[in-house]
């Protein structure tokens, strides 16, 4: 938490524009449960690739590091300096050290897998994955359909993990195009919890069930890739009747928790990252002056 605030900091100090890099505030359909930037906001400072995709359709890593990339770079040839900003590890080493050319699936085994889904449910793929990619099931969701889907997909396809193939990327890399300073925004759970239940709180007095109705009004498939992210598929649940309003906003915040968890254990893999307090404004400053120099 304190992305957008310390984005726009930056942003004001370095005429900067803002780059999303997070995989749910992808989706036009729920500006207000992936917390995407405000229009107020938004109109502070050049935004790009947020709310550009509809609940339907799904986005890959790798397409989605060539848009930013591609951005980044033209906001830098036109003097501006890129901020990228989302909490999406895999989005970000896409971006910086670039993705392995995993081979193509074949039709019948993406079959095959959604058919187990549809079957099984994605909690039961998740722990299947656990046995066979356990960094990946870790960093995943139990209920992220698509990126479940993908990583049992790639190990039944090649015999080899989704892991194995990112960390091959890492050994293999060409040079990118860019320099990138990491700056891990993190604050202690004692003061981090109760933001994170006031956050959520916030969100449903703006309409976050609304915000679902009408998304389900124009696609009422739960499969949709838009529907998997924390926050939207508990309110789907309540909305649809399966939870009741307390019970799926305790499991939003459950979820949410250990999504925080994942999150640390991807970034303090992360080498050459700065760990700062969301207040540190005038330090994350300073160390963008000094990055620029080199």
């Amino acid at each position: 938490m304190g992305k957008t605030a310390a984005s726009l900091h930056l942003a004001r100090a370095f005429d900067g524009v803002v780059i999303n890099l997070d995989s749910r505030q992808v989706y036009a359909d729920f500006p207000v449960i992936t917390a995407q930037p405000t229009p107020e906001e938004q109109a502070a400072c050049p935004h790009f690739l947020y709310g550009f995709l509809p609940a339907g359709e799904k986005i890959s890593a790798g397409r989605f590091a060539e848009l930013a990339g591609g951005l980044a770079l033209e906001q830098w040839r036109q003097g501006r300096l890129p901020l990228v900003v989302g909490g999406t590890g895999l989005y970000l080493r896409a971006l910086v050290q670039g993705l392995a050319e995993i081979p193509p699936v074949p039709e019948d085994i993406q079959r095959q897998i959604l058919a187990d889904l549809a079957r099984h449910g994605p909690e039961v793929l998740h722990a299947r994955l656990a046995t066979v990619d356990p960094a990946s099931a870790a960093r995943l969701a139990p209920r992220d359909r698509q990126r479940i889907a993908r990583a049992l997909e790639v190990h039944v396809t090649t015999g080899r993990s989704l892991t194995w193939w990112h960390e091959e990327q890492a050994r293999t890399a060409p040079t990118r195009p860019f320099r990138a300073l990491v700056l891990h925004l993190d604050q202690p759970n004692e003061r981090l919890y109760p933001r994170l239940r006031l956050r959520i709180e916030l969100m449903v007095d703006a309409g976050a069930r609304d915000e679902i109705a009408r998304a389900w009004n124009r696609l009422p498939d739960e499969t949709a890739p838009g529907y998997s992210g924390i926050g939207c598929a508990e309110v789907l649940a309540w909305h649809l009747g399966r939870m009741q309003k307390d019970e799926a906003l305790a499991l939003w915040e459950r979820n949410t928790r250990a999504y925080v968890k994942r999150q640390r254990t991807w970034f303090r893999k992360e080498a050459g990252r700065v760990d700062l307090a969301p207040e540190e404004l005038e330090r994350m400053e300073a160390l963008v002056r000094e990055f620029l120099k080199g």
